[in-house]
């Protein structure tokens, strides 16, 4: 088990360490990392050091800091950070510098973590290998001729690697679990509503959250203790009592019923995934967990409902490129038109051109109520489903995804393929509920594998309290 940043942390309290020493000690490790397996878009080794001085210095004086503060931390690169660029990785706003920053941004830099730069992801979040940056492919820091998973590629990447461990992603459909279990790392994706999505540039807005990389549990409880909470700059943000997630780490496990879902265990799954999975099941038993079969009949439509909504959401968020206001403008236009056009043809790639044309067409008179409200009628009998599993049970187990990380290439050319890789991971984003993934193992050629606990509506003080005895039982 690697050192947790909460006890760095303490040794930065008892001036074991100084917050400049750690990040002395982590940007070359960084920088040479990351010419390996290209996690980072921009770095921020300059501002870093400049930070962690001034968080010496204050303590130095005696002043009152947060119990976490010189910490490092990275960023995905579609939460907005006031004068650093935030390019979404892609040519539209390869240029963008936010004036302000996002929510959670703001509550780090309060909190004193030191940001050590912005991660590479898919285009605009829509993807599950880094495939689709405009910019670079990120690589597999286990394997680097593997995707890391996506769209929090970098970030995922950077965790696993430690460079550093903590890291910010977005989940819309499985872009932090995914990855996470693909690298080898832990990948929370909170309930909707819980942490603010104030500043995240919207791939889809009722499916779009934020949530913490790291490479233990206890970390993820730590940083959702720092960015959780009801932000009034957020329509959507939930105005409920925020628990400390780190003191609910505590306890046994005794008494904890988790259901296990019939439709996770499918033909398509992986041999060697279910195995690992239903060894964790096990270990979950042995913690004092009781395990039930639990049914979720509408699993079958998660993906295709989720890509109707995601699509069709996508459309509409992206309609403000147009290279009037702000990002990539074309310069050589007839008229507003043509410019409109141009920059679009220019500013986006395949990927999230696809989902545009999509998205319109199901949005498009004659077609709204054959494909979009439908799909909204099923995402409710999702919902449903995980509501009458929850009166039963307080979590439920199952892969994270149904296959270890593939090799670049392998799928790139067949989209519907790679949309199956957030089968297992899509319908708690539809559902609006927590999830995590926690490493699980290994195949037979040392592929990470994760195994996913989800939860109810704001039940991530159990959530965690779970996949951290789990973690521990396996170090």
């Amino acid at each position: 088990m690697p050192e947790s940043a909460v006890a760095l942390a303490k040794k930065l309290q008892n001036k074991e360490v100084s917050s400049k020493e750690i990040v002395q000690e982590l940007i070359p490790r960084l920088e040479e990392k990351d010419r390996e397996i290209n996690a980072y878009v921009t770095i921020l080794s300059e501002q870093a050091l400049k930070k962690a001085e001034e968080i010496d210095s204050r303590r130095a004086k005696g002043e009152e800091l947060g119990p976490w503060a010189g910490l490092p931390i990275g960023v995905k690169d579609l939460l907005c950070t006031e004068g650093v660029r935030t390019t979404c990785s892609s040519k539209m706003l390869e240029n963008f510098v936010p004036p302000y920053d996002a929510t959670v941004v703001r509550k780090i830099k309060d909190a004193g973590f030191i940001i050590m730069g912005k991660t590479n992801m898919d285009e605009f979040a829509m993807g599950s290998s880094s495939e689709n940056s405009a910019l670079f492919t990120t690589k597999n820091p286990v394997d680097t001729s593997r995707v890391p998973g996506g769209s929090s590629a970098g970030a995922a990447a950077a965790a696993a690697a430690g460079i550093p461990a903590l890291n910010l992603g977005s989940d819309t459909g499985g872009s932090i679990r995914q990855p996470a279990a693909f690298c080898g790392c832990v990948g929370l994706k909170p309930t909707y509503g819980l942490v603010s999505r104030y500043g995240l540039i919207a791939f889809a807005s009722s499916l779009d959250q934020i949530g913490p990389f790291a490479q233990t549990v206890e970390d993820c409880a730590m940083l959702m203790n720092v960015i959780a909470g009801h932000d009034p700059m957020d329509g959507t943000s939930l105005d409920r009592p925020v628990p400390d997630y780190l003191k609910g780490l505590e306890g046994d496990l005794k008494g904890v019923k988790v259901g296990v879902p019939k439709e996770y265990f499918i033909e398509g799954l992986n041999s060697e995934v279910r195995a690992r999975i239903e060894e964790g099941i096990k270990t979950l038993e042995s913690l004092g967990c009781e395990t039930v079969e639990v049914s979720l009949p509408h699993t079958d439509y998660g993906i295709a409902t989720y890509y109707f909504i995601c699509t069709a959401e996508a459309s509409s968020n992206l309609a403000r490129y147009d290279g009037v206001v702000y990002g990539h403008r074309h310069m050589d236009a007839s008229d507003i038109v043509d410019m409109a056009a141009k920059t679009r043809a220019e500013g986006f790639g395949d990927e999230v051109k696809r989902r545009i044309m999509l998205g319109t067409y199901v949005l498009s008179a004659g077609f709204y109520d054959a494909y979009y409200l439908k799909a909204q009628r099923v995402r409710r009998l999702i919902k449903q489903d995980f509501d009458q599993a929850f009166e039963k049970v307080d979590l439920i187990v199952g892969p994270t995804t149904p296959t270890t990380a593939f090799k670049f290439g392998d799928k790139v050319d067949d989209p519907l393929s790679m949309y199956l890789a957030d089968v297992f991971t899509s319908s708690i984003n539809l559902a609006g509920i927590g999830g995590i993934s926690v490493p699980c193992g290994a195949d037979s050629q040392g592929l990470p594998v994760g195994m996913q606990l989800i939860c109810p509506p704001l039940g991530e003080e159990k959530l965690l309290k779970v996949a951290h005895h789990f973690q521990m039982a396996g170090s």
